[in-house]
């Protein structure tokens, strides 16, 4: 990360009867504005979008990604570029980012009406109502016949542990990962808040031109809530393992979005939510 992810504090380390002065590893938190930039040459217009809180680093790719989950735009090509705010806010120039639209595009900004505040573990508090939540994306309601071995999703949080460099130092860090259906890890990114980092992850899959991720499996390092079952429905993403536990609305969402849900992946098991067809299970292969 370019940016400064972790800093260094002092604790008092208590041990049982002992206690000593030493430092520990935090990972940073700090907001980012994202503000819209749009309209004709002659008639440009400014308006912020969002104020997330998040580990600095990857902010480009976060602000793309939100725009793109939230449906605010459609495709990575809609934006003509997105810079650190260097001139008009020389204080926090580095928490405020800027994306500039071309001037054919048009922003969907209706789902703009509620309060854009976001923090590190909420994805979509202050939304109005669960239907505006539910952006309508291209790729969802997927039929692709994208289907990965049981025992290659066993393997998958080892392989992301060894990737989580700044979460090994804190500890603190949600990461969300995305995997061929052979195992291969091709992107991971890395957040305080787990939606955050989903953003992140589908705003450097937008970068590199391949959406829809169809033909993939997302690894989350923790929970699935909603807000990250429609962020994935947002990028047709239809294979989602999650190391922690899914909630009643995510596996309501991900039913109606046709994507597999897998919860509680460790110490080789887990549970299969939504749509099994998708993991080949050996004992009901002949079944799907």
């Amino acid at each position: 990360m370019p940016q400064k992810a972790i800093t260094h504090l002092p604790v008092i380390k208590v041990t049982d009867e002992d206690n000593q002065d030493t430092t520990d590893a935090l990972a940073i938190e700090e907001p980012l504005e994202i503000r819209l930039e749009y309209g004709p040459v002659d008639d440009r217009k400014v308006q912020n979008v969002s104020v997330t809180m998040r580990t600095p680093g990857n902010d480009a790719e976060l602000a793309l990604g939100f725009l793109f989950t939230e449906g605010i735009i459609k495709l990575q090509t809609d934006t003509h570029s997105i810079e650190h705010c260097f001139i008009a806010c020389a204080e926090n120039k580095e928490n405020v980012i800027q994306v500039s639209l071309k001037e054919s595009v048009e922003p969907n900004l209706q789902n703009t009406d509620r309060n854009f505040y976001t923090t590190s573990s909420c994805g979509v508090c202050g939304k109005a109502s669960i239907s505006s939540i539910k952006t309508v994306s291209a790729f969802n309601n997927s039929t692709t016949e994208n289907r990965v071995d049981a025992d290659l999703l066993y393997q998958l949080p080892l392989i992301l542990q060894k990737q989580q460099e700044v979460f090994a130092d804190t500890g603190g860090l949600h990461a969300s990962a995305l995997f061929d259906t052979k195992g291969e890890l091709l992107l991971v990114r890395e957040d305080v808040g787990r939606h955050n980092a989903l953003d992140k992850l589908i705003g450097a899959a937008l970068n590199k031109n391949i959406l829809p991720l169809d033909k993939h499996v997302l690894l989350l390092s923790g929970r699935a809530s909603f807000e990250l079952v429609q962020k994935a429905a947002m990028a047709g993403i239809n294979i989602i393992v999650a190391v922690g536990a899914p909630s009643s609305l995510a596996v309501q969402l991900a039913e109606e979005f046709n994507i597999t849900l897998v919860g509680f992946l460790r110490n080789r098991r887990f549970n299969i939510y939504t749509q099994p067809q998708r993991i080949l299970l050996s004992k009901y292969e002949d079944s799907y």
